[in-house]
């Protein structure tokens, strides 16, 4: 198993895109600061999507002019078509977008108003695109574990859009676990046949939602994989808003917490961490999915 993991922290993103409360400008670049503090260097900071399907990320432009300064760091940016990556250009402050497919028509049509082949000739666009603006590109496929409205998603059919997106060179191709029905099994047998069907080497990501509880145990299978980034969100918040109770991301202090007893690097303060996801729940007005900032960390046993 790999010594060391890149954690990309989604919480400013995927994690608030499916709150109720929709936090100000100032709130998400508080959670975006405390996620810099911490030693996350991949932050998931916004989505360039109409306000009318996402009202929680209608503020993109506002979060990318504010953004800390800060060495080492890179944003990204989700994006759905050209017209997401133009204002992702134009806000000069992201480094890398994010393009998501669909495993399914049913989903790709209820997420993205697209077909899974309109959606993949839209991310050979947008991955050309964003090459000639000197942006990073990295692509996630979504549902790739399984589908809330068709049901099981063939593993031949992810093998195939991944061996497909690889063609036109993405910097990374992510596997997500979008509604969270996955579990490890699935996990050690996906991400190694797509390592094998690849044309060339390319890094490989991973995107679990704890929905059924599953999303560390497909963290360690992907680790055991030897897959290159987990996603992660501080306090565990998130879920696709348009797919039925898809609730919760894996909280990045729980991982962290199991790379450091495994003592696996990541370059993150566990502690800064489980501070910010405290601070994120007084701002949302709720206790935080995530477990670690209700237990602590492993008990330390009292001086004599």
């Amino acid at each position: 198993m790999r010594q060391r993991v890149t954690v990309l922290e989604v919480s400013p993103r995927d994690g608030l895109q499916n709150e109720q409360v929709v936090l100000p400008t100032e709130a998400k670049l508080e959670l975006i600061a405390d996620a810099v503090a911490a030693g996350f260097r991949r932050i998931e900071v916004c989505s360039f999507v109409h306000p009318r399907r996402v009202p929680q990320m209608a503020d993109a432009e506002a979060v990318c002019a504010g953004l800390p300064e800060a060495a080492g760091v890179r944003y990204t940016g989700l994006v759905l078509n050209r017209k997401g990556l133009e204002r992702a250009v134009g806000t000069g402050r992201i480094h890398e977008v994010g393009m998501v497919v669909p495993a399914t028509d049913t989903f790709g049509e209820r997420n993205q108003g697209m077909t899974v082949e309109r959606a993949l000739a839209a991310a050979e666009d947008v991955i050309a695109a964003a090459r000639s603006a000197k942006l990073g590109v990295q692509v996630t496929i979504a549902v790739a574990f399984g589908c809330p409205f068709e049901g099981e998603v063939p593993p031949e059919r992810v093998i195939d859009m991944a061996r497909r997106l690889a063609e036109v060179a993405p910097d990374e191709i992510c596997l997500a676990d979008t509604v969270g029905v996955g579990v490890p099994s699935q996990v050690l047998q996906l991400f190694p046949a797509i390592r094998t069907a690849l044309p060339r080497p390319l890094p490989l990501r991973a995107h679990f939602h704890n929905t059924r509880n599953t999303g560390l145990a497909n963290a360690l299978a992907a680790l055991q994989s030897d897959v290159d980034v987990l996603d992660a969100s501080i306090g565990g918040v998130g879920g696709c808003p348009f797919a039925p109770q898809a609730t919760g991301n894996i909280p990045s202090e729980d991982l962290l917490y199991m790379l450091e007893r495994m003592g696996i690097a990541s370059g993150v303060d566990l502690a800064a961490t489980v501070v910010a996801a405290e601070r994120l729940g007084r701002r949302l007005g709720r206790q935080v999915p995530g477990l670690l900032s209700r237990a602590g960390g492993f008990p330390q046993p009292e001086a004599a």
